[in-house]
Protein backbone atom coordinates (compact mmCIF):
# COMPACT_ATOMS: atom_id res chain seq x y z
CA UNK A 1 0.00 0.00 0.00
CA UNK A 2 1.77 3.18 -0.93
CA UNK A 3 1.82 6.12 1.52
CA UNK A 4 -0.21 9.17 1.14
CA UNK A 5 1.97 12.08 0.28
CA UNK A 6 1.69 14.75 3.10
CA UNK A 7 0.96 18.55 1.81
CA UNK A 8 2.72 21.69 2.12
CA UNK A 9 -0.94 23.71 1.42
CA UNK A 10 -1.73 25.53 4.29
CA UNK A 11 -5.62 25.95 3.27
CA UNK A 12 -5.35 21.63 3.27
CA UNK A 13 -3.21 21.28 6.11
CA UNK A 14 -5.80 23.85 8.04
CA UNK A 15 -8.85 22.35 6.51
CA UNK A 16 -8.10 18.74 7.60
CA UNK A 17 -6.95 20.09 11.46
CA UNK A 18 -10.47 22.18 11.68
CA UNK A 19 -13.20 21.15 9.10
CA UNK A 20 -13.27 17.52 9.21
CA UNK A 21 -16.48 17.39 11.03
CA UNK A 22 -19.78 18.62 9.94
CA UNK A 23 -19.65 20.45 13.75
CA UNK A 24 -16.64 21.78 12.76
CA UNK A 25 -17.31 22.56 9.47
CA UNK A 26 -20.30 24.49 10.51
CA UNK A 27 -18.71 26.87 12.97
CA UNK A 28 -15.64 27.21 10.31
CA UNK A 29 -18.68 28.54 8.11
CA UNK A 30 -19.99 30.68 10.55
CA UNK A 31 -16.37 32.15 11.63
CA UNK A 32 -16.61 33.00 7.32
CA UNK A 33 -19.23 34.82 7.44
CA UNK A 34 -18.49 36.63 11.18
CA UNK A 35 -15.41 38.27 9.18
CA UNK A 36 -17.36 38.54 5.97
CA UNK A 37 -19.75 41.20 7.85
CA UNK A 38 -17.29 42.88 9.55
CA UNK A 39 -15.00 43.59 6.74
CA UNK A 40 -17.72 44.81 5.10
CA UNK A 41 -18.55 47.43 7.54
CA UNK A 42 -14.86 48.25 7.38
CA UNK A 43 -14.41 48.36 3.73
CA UNK A 44 -18.08 50.87 3.57
CA UNK A 45 -16.57 52.97 6.39
CA UNK A 46 -13.70 53.28 4.74
CA UNK A 47 -15.03 54.43 1.25
CA UNK A 48 -17.35 56.81 2.94
CA UNK A 49 -14.17 58.17 4.81
CA UNK A 50 -15.45 58.65 8.10
CA UNK A 51 -13.41 57.18 11.09
CA UNK A 52 -15.37 54.62 13.77
CA UNK A 53 -15.89 57.53 16.31
CA UNK A 54 -18.05 59.95 12.96
CA UNK A 55 -19.68 56.36 11.96
CA UNK A 56 -20.76 55.95 15.48
CA UNK A 57 -21.80 59.52 15.82
CA UNK A 58 -24.02 59.33 12.74
CA UNK A 59 -25.87 55.98 13.77
CA UNK A 60 -26.14 57.39 18.21
CA UNK A 61 -23.72 54.83 19.51
CA UNK A 62 -20.16 54.98 20.65
CA UNK A 63 -16.92 54.01 18.84
CA UNK A 64 -15.71 50.83 21.00
CA UNK A 65 -19.30 49.38 19.83
CA UNK A 66 -18.25 50.15 15.54
CA UNK A 67 -14.58 48.31 16.30
CA UNK A 68 -16.49 45.62 17.72
CA UNK A 69 -18.53 45.29 15.12
CA UNK A 70 -15.71 45.79 12.84
CA UNK A 71 -13.95 42.69 14.44
CA UNK A 72 -13.93 39.46 12.60
CA UNK A 73 -14.37 37.66 15.61
CA UNK A 74 -17.65 39.31 16.62
CA UNK A 75 -20.88 37.57 16.59
CA UNK A 76 -23.38 40.16 18.47
CA UNK A 77 -24.53 41.86 15.16
CA UNK A 78 -28.10 42.77 15.20
CA UNK A 79 -30.74 43.41 12.28
CA UNK A 80 -31.07 46.91 13.38
CA UNK A 81 -27.71 48.05 13.87
CA UNK A 82 -26.28 46.82 10.34
CA UNK A 83 -29.60 48.46 9.19
CA UNK A 84 -28.73 51.23 10.59
CA UNK A 85 -24.83 51.38 9.21
CA UNK A 86 -26.46 50.50 6.01
CA UNK A 87 -28.74 53.53 6.07
CA UNK A 88 -26.27 56.01 7.05
CA UNK A 89 -23.37 54.94 4.44
CA UNK A 90 -26.28 55.24 1.73
CA UNK A 91 -26.67 51.10 1.13
CA UNK A 92 -29.25 48.65 1.46
CA UNK A 93 -28.72 45.53 3.67
CA UNK A 94 -30.13 42.61 2.02
CA UNK A 95 -30.80 39.26 4.19
CA UNK A 96 -30.94 35.78 2.12
CA UNK A 97 -32.50 32.84 3.69
CA UNK A 98 -31.41 29.85 1.65
CA UNK A 99 -32.49 26.31 2.08
CA UNK A 100 -29.74 24.12 2.83
CA UNK A 101 -29.86 20.99 -0.20
CA UNK A 102 -30.76 18.29 2.29
CA UNK A 103 -33.74 20.48 2.90
CA UNK A 104 -34.52 21.77 -0.56
CA UNK A 105 -38.15 19.92 -0.78
CA UNK A 106 -39.33 22.18 2.06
Amino acid sequence: MAKKKKTTDAVKILESMFINTAQRRKSYEKALKDADIASKIYELRQQAGLTQKQLAELIGTKQPVISRLEEADYRGHSLEMLNRIATVLHCKLQIQIIPEKKYAHI
